[in-house]
């Protein structure tokens, strides 16, 4: 008898106890949609509930295709908080992201499903994400996502299929952001700042031993290689196919390059054989100076 009693009340309490994180779990979902309603109604939004408890705006439509789950999106975000409008997070400016749609959909538990479900290239998408599908109780510690955040998040899809496109892109933002006036090459696609022509006579080939004078920058400025003493010799098919370029100059040109990274390091970038650490991440958009000091056939 008191064994059945026992058990009969490890019973009633296990029970208790899976009702009371049940409800604590509701409490949670009901809180969030509770503050989110509230904060569509103080900003006079226009917002659609999906059958997860986000809430979503298509701000831009796009144009073309629908995307499907098998297309290439490249896309940036940003994050922030509905409580204080405190960003946690927005994508570097030439730190676009890129996946497979089908797995684009899934981020944040499939938070961003069904507001992105029959999008289009280009589209700009507006979603209030609850905060159990988001960081949860545990928040971020790297993006000093508090307990139980509620985000405000903004999702951007680019109008590009090809990284090429991408590349294009960075460096016309970079241009335009620095002011810089480059001239494209149509073959290529390289930008490029002449500063000296250099003197007409040796015919630069592939084949040709080259010594230059150079520094390559990432465009957020990084330097990540540089060699300015005039001791660096090499032919042009011992660098990246960017540099190919040279062949339109003459010793002592000084020119400006920013390199696409289909003619840089590719998807692969650089990694430092002796450690394994990446020192070009990959698809990298370069930016170099250089000088050719001689040109020897």
């Amino acid at each position: 008898m008191k064994k059945y009693t026992i058990a009969l009340f490890s019973l009633l309490a296990a029970a208790v106890l899976f009702t009371s994180c049940k409800k604590e779990y509701e409490s949670i979902e009901s809180v969030d949609d509770t503050a989110i309603q509230a904060y569509i109604k103080k900003n006079n939004l226009n917002m659609t509930k999906d059958a997860t408890g986000v809430y979503y705006q298509v701000v831009t439509p796009g144009t073309g295709d629908v995307f499907a789950n098998k297309d290439s999106v490249y896309f940036t975000y940003q994050e922030k908080s509905i409580t204080d409008a405190t960003t946690y997070y927005t994508s570097p400016t030439y730190g676009v992201s890129g996946t497979y749609f089908g797995y684009m959909i899934g981020t944040f538990n499939g938070s961003w499903g069904k507001a992105l479900i029959g999008q289009k290239y280009g589209a700009k998408v507006r979603l209030l994400i609850p905060s159990h599908l988001a960081y949860g109780k545990n928040g971020n510690t790297s993006l000093n996502v508090p307990s139980n955040a509620i985000l405000d998040t903004y999702v951007n899809t680019l109008d590009f299929r090809k990284q090429w496109q991408l590349d294009d892109y960075y460096i016309q933002t970079y241009l335009t952001a620095n002011k810089v006036t480059a001239v494209k090459d149509a073959a290529t696609g390289i930008y490029t700042v002449v500063t000296s022509a250099g003197t007409p006579g040796t015919v630069i080939t592939d084949q040709t031993t080259l010594v230059v004078k150079y520094t390559g920058r990432f465009l957020n400025g990084t330097v990540f290689d540089s060699s300015t003493d005039g001791t660096f010799s090499t032919t042009l098919n011992n660098v990246i196919k960017g540099w190919g370029i040279l062949k339109n100059y003459a010793p002592g040109a000084k020119v400006r390059l920013f390199i696409p990274s289909v003619l840089a390091y590719g998807p692969s970038g650089s990694v430092d054989p002796s450690t394994g650490v990446a020192t070009i991440p990959a698809n990298t958009t370069l930016d170099f100076d250089i000088e050719i000091v001689s040109a020897t056939n």
